[in-house]
């Protein structure tokens, strides 16, 4: 049997056709008895013909009305093979009678319709090899023997030929079967890995739903990621990316295997598993939580693949099913979501899919929305946040980005400029951001407001994007004259600067030659301050404001800025201290070295007639 969706609808449509094609054959007998008044027999045949087409009629409404699971298709297919034997065999009745006869011309009547169902069930019990090959026989076996009783010369070659076209019948039958066994195996199994693939994992799922449907049952499903594989691909070539995916696949099935889960590999480097059933919610979870650690254990194992000893680790998502409602796409993208928080928050790890992680996808999907219309809407305002030097005079700005929409209100930069970093619209805003600080810098100094430096965020795929140097460059051109270059501060997260210290290195030079100088924000709260501030060229240090935060009730606190000033100044480096709220942050900054202060103690963010005011108060 060919175990699949598609093997169930074929045979259910299959129905029909043969009930459509053997009703209207058999009312040929019905005008044969009429001819040859003989017309009881034929009458009666025909009856349980109809009442065995009746009976395969209620068989396709059974599989067309009810949404059956796996159980209830194979009781379904049990009953079908009995009614396709039965429905085939009942021709060889009139077969046996009308050659029973005198009249010859029933003799070739009943020889050309038995020779015609059995090439019928041939062609339409393909799919059942067994059936297949029991019906044609028991049809073509009383054609044999009439041939050999009529004990003729030309009735024994009947007879052999009998014998080879049952022969050629089942040498057809059996090749189109393997064919469509292996044609059905390939829609429904990965070709590399030989896992079931992300069609059979659907149906998986959705056959297992339907079969718990009626029991307060719990399973788990995961979805593996593994991480950083595209650089096994760059870097060793797709061959030894294969063989690791395969290798992966061998070892998920036999971990799969002892717990008795199912493992898929829904494509490209990502794999899922569906459990068996439990009792309660914890339980199902517990047993999630265990089996996914122990997967991950097993996929983090060494590798040695064509010499190469190769280590990876995986991103799990856990989606616990117990709505039987939803769909097995549903389950499979809350799987998806918990991944992909996994690799938001570091990778090789697992997380689990829960109602906070739902709102914080939708909300964030919703920003991303929004956020493709918000600079042709005209929703992203720029804010300038003063900075002072320790005599309190402005000496500069921070730009910030601000987005207003009218659906969602005011969506502050720490939700918007992740999200447009991960989906590339950060090269869009990013270029609205430098065009617009630039021409403000421009206007300014044209109407007198000088100030020494502008302070931008730069994200890191802005910086190691082909077109930023050229985009910078042609900014630079239109709004900026030399002088101005140099007053232009490009300010990169600590966090992010440890994507490609070498393209990062290499652009910021380019720029550096242009004027324009560079600065580590939140530093501190990276993992490699000190081998950053070694490679990179950078003039400037801003201290993260959870340091600032601390000063006022920490003595751990005020040492750590103390080093990091201290640090700052051994390399002669400018340092910024950002979020500084209390007359003691400035006091401590101040006395211990730092040169340019901002935060609400000071001002807020300003626009930009706000900022100019200001720097005209306060020289």
């Amino acid at each position: 049997m060919i175990d699949n969706m598609n093997f169930y609808r074929f045979m259910h449509k299959q129905i029909l056709i043969v009930i459509g094609l053997f009703i209207s054959t058999g009312a040929g007998y019905l005008y044969m008895g009429w001819i040859y008044a003989s017309l009881l027999p034929e009458i009666l045949w025909f009856t349980l013909l109809l009442v065995i087409s009746y009976w395969g009629y209620r068989l396709h409404r059974v599989y067309a009305d009810n949404d059956l699971n796996m159980v209830e298709k194979e009781k379904w297919l049990h009953e079908l093979r009995y009614f396709l034997f039965i429905y085939f065999s009942i021709w060889t009745i009139m077969f046996v009678m009308y050659i029973s006869r005198s009249t010859i011309e029933l003799h070739y009547m009943a020889v050309a319709t038995q020779l015609g169902v059995t090439v019928v069930s041939a062609t339409i019990l393909v799919s059942q090899r067994k059936l297949a090959t029991l019906t044609l026989v028991s049809l073509m076996i009383p054609l044999m023997i009439y041939f050999i009783l009529l004990g003729e010369f030309y009735s024994y070659l009947l007879a052999f030929f009998t014998v080879v076209l049952s022969g050629v019948l089942l040498y057809a039958s059996n090749n189109t079967f393997n064919y469509l066994v292996k044609s059905q195996y390939q829609a429904y199994h990965d070709y590399l890995t030989s896992l079931g693939n992300r069609r059979y994992f659907i149906e998986l799922i959705e056959d297992v739903i339907k079969a718990k449907s009626n029991h307060e049952k719990y399973l788990y499903l995961l979805l593996i990621d593994l991480d950083h594989f595209k650089s096994i691909n760059d870097t060793l070539g797709h061959d030894i990316g294969d063989d690791l995916l395969r290798e992966v696949a061998t070892r998920m099935s036999l971990l799969g295997k002892e717990t008795k889960n199912n493992v898929a590999r829904l494509g490209g480097d990502e794999f899922c598993v569906l459990s068996g059933s439990f009792e309660t919610k914890q339980e199902c979870m517990d047993n999630a939580m265990k089996f996914a650690e122990k997967l991950l254990e097993t996929i983090k194992e060494s590798y040695v693949i064509d010499e190469h000893h190769l280590y990876i680790s995986a991103s799990i998502g856990v989606s616990l099913i117990n709505n039987l409602k939803m769909k097995a796409n549903t389950f499979i993208k809350e799987a998806d979501i918990a991944m992909y928080e996994a690799k938001s928050l570091g990778r090789d790890g697992i997380i689990l899919f829960n109602d906070d992680l739902s709102m914080r996808v939708e909300r964030n999907l919703e920003i991303e929305q929004f956020l493709h219309f918000a600079l042709k809407n005209d929703e992203i305002t720029l804010k300038y946040q003063p900075q002072f030097n320790t005599q309190e005079e402005v000496i500069g700005c921070e730009v910030l980005v601000r987005w207003h929409n009218e659906k969602l209100g005011n969506v502050g930069p720490n939700e918007f400029i992740p999200i447009s970093e991960q989906t590339g619209l950060i090269l869009e805003l990013g270029y609205f951001i430098l065009e617009e600080s630039f021409k403000t810098m421009q206007e300014w100094d044209r109407n007198g407001i000088i100030i020494d430096q502008m302070s931008i965020n730069i994200s890191m795929r802005q910086l190691i994007h082909h077109n930023f140097i050229h985009d910078v460059q042609k900014l630079c051109k239109a709004y900026l004259n030399p002088e101005l270059c140099k007053k232009i501060v490009f300010e990169m997260t600590e966090t992010s600067v440890a994507e490609d210290i070498q393209a990062l290195v290499k652009n910021i030079n380019i720029l550096k030659d242009d004027g324009i100088r560079f600065s580590i924000d939140d530093f501190g709260t990276g993992y490699s301050s000190l081998s950053y501030l070694r490679q990179i060229p950078i003039d400037e240090l801003k201290i993260d404001r959870s340091f600032i935060m601390e000063l006022d009730n920490s003595e751990d606190g005020r040492i750590m800025v103390n080093t990091i000033i201290n640090i700052a100044k051994n390399l002669k480096l400018m340092i910024v201290a950002e979020g500084v709220e209390t007359e003691f942050q400035k006091g401590f900054l101040i006395n211990n070295g730092c040169d340019i202060l901002q935060g609400y103690y000071y001002a807020k963010a300003l626009d930009k007639a706000e900022f100019v005011s200001l720097r005209q108060k306060i020289k």
